[in-house]
């Protein structure tokens, strides 16, 4: 019992030793002892961001340097920093007053994750008049390891990027500081520490257990969010603490920015985003002529199916034209067509259009130079707003909200329809490519809303031009070394220390796929229901096909026979210019060379989808479409949407108006009316005779479903003017 005692004696007596145990109940500082000095020569989104969580605490700043250009080194090539050292020691100067307490700390790549409490009660638990923060990591000298005092645990070496100390021992330890700005402050402050002399004179320690100071360079491994009551910590696993500041010094940037997210509170589960409605630029309440003009990139690059359905994206956009300059950079001869249509109808309502065509030899990371040169030579450009084609905007408010985020770069999240690929990426992996960061799921799947920091976008995405003109001045932005454009643009960016951020607040859109699109058709979107189905299902899928399942939106005009929405009036005329295009309409004769057999019973003038290399894309549309409502209006019925014939049928007075009674060789019978009675043609319908029953005025994409053998003997009545096409399915199980 009595040496389980001294054991417990010291042990408290070592945790006295080390700061760990508050064994004497001295006084708490008081807060206002407490003064934080820091480093900024220009106000960068880093430095809000540490204000931010700074004002969230209630710390009280002094900056020193505002205003002064920097000259102490970038520190990530050679150290740097002496500029700091000279600022303090002149603000020091000025401090009256010994029980003064200075926190010196940097600003870009710091935040704070707790108050000015915890920090004193931490710094006098240290038991030091002296704390920096330590690190893993030896800089700038590594053959200085030696002279370091031993640990039993902890990080050994000094870190330069947060220290806190009484002001006498502050100006003591700075009083003989005679380098130069671009001279290393951390090779100063580290010699002073090895020093015993002078480490004891000035009462130095380091923070080695990250209770104070979270330096992220060489101990990412040891950091993760901590959630607690509305807020959000960063905990070192390995010391089980929590640090009152963190920061991202030397290589750990991109690890910052994303802590930066959530602490101190910027999300947490409990408020969401708490800073994503500050600082906006609201534009409601402008006139047309005020709003901020905006030169849109559109860059099209490789054959990219539904282009056409992006122009008139693009014209639905919520924006004053008059207001919007183009820069189409077009790649491929494919699309001139598309263009071309384009800025014939439209080209008068843009302030400006300028074209790039495939006929000049220009590559992509050059004509995206272009464009982002083109708005930062134009004074009253205020905006860059990126687009590529392959981007389906379905939010056409996406450009004013974008622009009321006043962020100096955001784009809106896009994704790709069943798959987790989005236009941006969470972290990046150790070769600068893509790795997925912890939340990336939560941000895809909506989890968290917010508006995010992150270090790589892509397809869309808008600048703030004052940006382009300061500090991405570059004229080569989107190039680097074997990097593709986009990868160059976001580490030019990030290497100049501006944030790129994505939203995923509102939907936006998507993006469609490029792969297997073929061009060797007329109206190549039609073959596209298998790379872009949701895409495809706008285009050609009438609005109230929906309609069908939920409310029953199915007709009865004979009996068994089904009427029903199904096509868009686009599906329709490219299905009609189609065939026309290919031509090769059969004879209308019985012998018939492309059917089994080679007889038609009942022949037609058509064209089949297999001459025309549809039918693989003719089935899915039929499973995915037709198959559900026949399932529906025949119960039991269960089919695999396989047809033996599908065509489309011309009718014309003057070459096959009619079609005499007949049974149809299927299970059941579609026909799609692919035009419109009355104007496009007279005449025409279909009537079962058993049930002398005539449908004569059928809607232009919607489909007659009947059964084809036994019961529903039919004909097809005249048509007397005109042209009339229809779609016929001939489907078996």
């Amino acid at each position: 019992m009595h040496t389980t005692i001294i054991s417990v004696c010291a042990v408290i007596s070592l945790g006295c030793l080390l700061g760990d145990i508050d064994c004497e109940q001295q006084p708490s500082i008081p807060e206002d002892k407490l003064l934080v000095f820091t480093v900024a020569t220009k106000e960068t989104e880093g430095f809000k961001r540490f204000m931010r969580s700074a004002r969230y605490f209630n710390y009280t700043i002094k900056v020193l340097g505002r205003g002064e250009r920097w000259r102490g080194g970038d520190y990530m090539s050679v150290p740097g920093g002496g500029q700091k050292v000279r600022l303090l020691k002149s603000a020091l100067e000025e401090v009256k007053g010994e029980d003064k307490i200075i926190l010196f700390i940097d600003s870009y790549d710091v935040v704070f994750a707790s108050g000015p409490q915890e920090m004193l009660k931490k710094f006098q638990q240290a038991r030091h008049r002296v704390v920096f923060s330590a690190e893993a990591v030896i800089w700038p000298d590594r053959h200085l390891e030696d002279k370091y005092p031993h640990v039993r645990e902890g990080k050994r070496f000094l870190g330069s990027g947060g220290f806190i100390g009484y002001v006498p021992n502050l100006k003591a330890l700075v009083t003989n500081w005679t380098g130069k700005d671009n001279e290393s402050d951390q090779l100063f402050y580290t010699k002073i520490f090895i020093d015993p002399e002078k480490r004891k004179s000035i009462n130095i320690t380091l923070d080695y257990k990250c209770r104070l100071f979270q330096n992220l360079y060489g101990a990412l491994d040891e950091v993760v969010l901590k959630f607690e009551d509305g807020r959000v910590r960063a905990r070192n696993l390995i010391y089980d603490t929590l640090p009152v500041t963190v920061h991202g010094n030397g290589p750990t940037k991109l690890q910052i920015n994303y802590l930066g997210n959530y602490i101190p509170r910027t999300w947490t589960f409990e408020t969401g985003c708490t800073i994503c409605d500050e600082d906006q630029r609201p534009l409601s309440g402008l006139k047309e002529r005020d709003y901020p003009l905006v030169v849109i990139g559109i860059f099209i690059q490789q054959p990219t199916p539904f282009v056409s359905v992006f122009f008139e994206r693009l014209l639905d956009l919520k924006y004053p034209k008059d207001r919007l300059k183009l820069f189409i950079y077009n790649h491929e001869p494919h699309h001139e067509q598309h263009i071309s249509s384009f800025l014939e109808d439209h080209q008068k309502e843009y302030r400006a259009v300028k074209v790039i065509g495939p006929e000049v030899e220009m590559d992509s990371a050059t004509s995206r130079n272009l464009g982002i040169d083109i708005c930062r030579q134009d004074i009253d450009c205020e905006y860059f707003f990126s687009l590529d084609v392959e981007v389906v905007l379905k939010n056409t408010d996406t450009l004013r909200i974008l622009i009321e985020q006043n962020q100096p770069i955001i784009a809106p999240m896009i994704t790709r329809p069943g798959r987790l690929w989005t236009n941006f990426w969470g972290a990046l992996g150790a070769d600068g490519y893509y790795a997925r960061s912890e939340d990336y799921v939560d941000i895809v799947s909506g989890h968290r809303v917010g508006i995010w920091n992150v270090p790589y976008i892509t397809s869309v995405y808008l600048v703030k031009a004052t940006i382009l003109r300061t500090d991405l001045i570059a004229e080569n932005l989107y190039q680097s070394g074997s990097l593709d454009p986009d990868m160059a643009f976001c580490l030019n960016v990030r290497n100049q220390g501006v944030f790129m951020f994505v939203t995923n607040r509102q939907e936006f859109g998507r993006v469609v796929s490029t792969e297997n699109y073929q061009t060797q058709h007329l109206h190549n979107d039609l073959w596209q229901i298998f790379e872009n189905p949701v895409d495809w299902e706008e285009r050609y899928i009438h609005q109230n096909y929906s309609r069908i399942m939920s409310e029953n939106h199915v007709e009865t005009p004979c009996p068994d026979v089904y009427w029903f929405p199904i096509f868009t009036e686009v599906a329709c005329r490219d299905l009609i210019e189609e065939m026309e295009h290919y031509g090769q309409w059969s004879g209308g004769s019985s012998t018939d060379t492309r059917i089994q057999g080679g007889y038609e019973n009942v022949p037609t003038i058509d064209i089949h989808m297999n001459q025309i290399n549809f039918e693989k894309e003719w089935q899915k549309f039929l499973l995915d479409y037709v198959a559900p409502v026949t399932e529906k209006m025949f119960p039991g019925y269960y089919t695999k949407a396989q047809f033996d014939l599908a065509f489309v049928v011309r009718y014309k007075p003057d070459e096959q108006p009619a079609l005499r009674p007949h049974h149809d060789a299927s299970t059941f019978t579609i026909n799609i009316a692919l035009n419109q009675m009355g104007l496009d043609y007279q005449g025409g319908g279909c009537r079962f005779l058993r049930y002398d029953c005539s449908i004569q005025a059928p809607r232009k994409g919607w489909a007659l479903m009947h059964p084809g053998r036994l019961t529903h003997y039919h004909e097809g009545l005249p048509t007397t003017a005109g042209t009339r096409y229809i779609a016929v399915s001939f489907v078996d199980p």
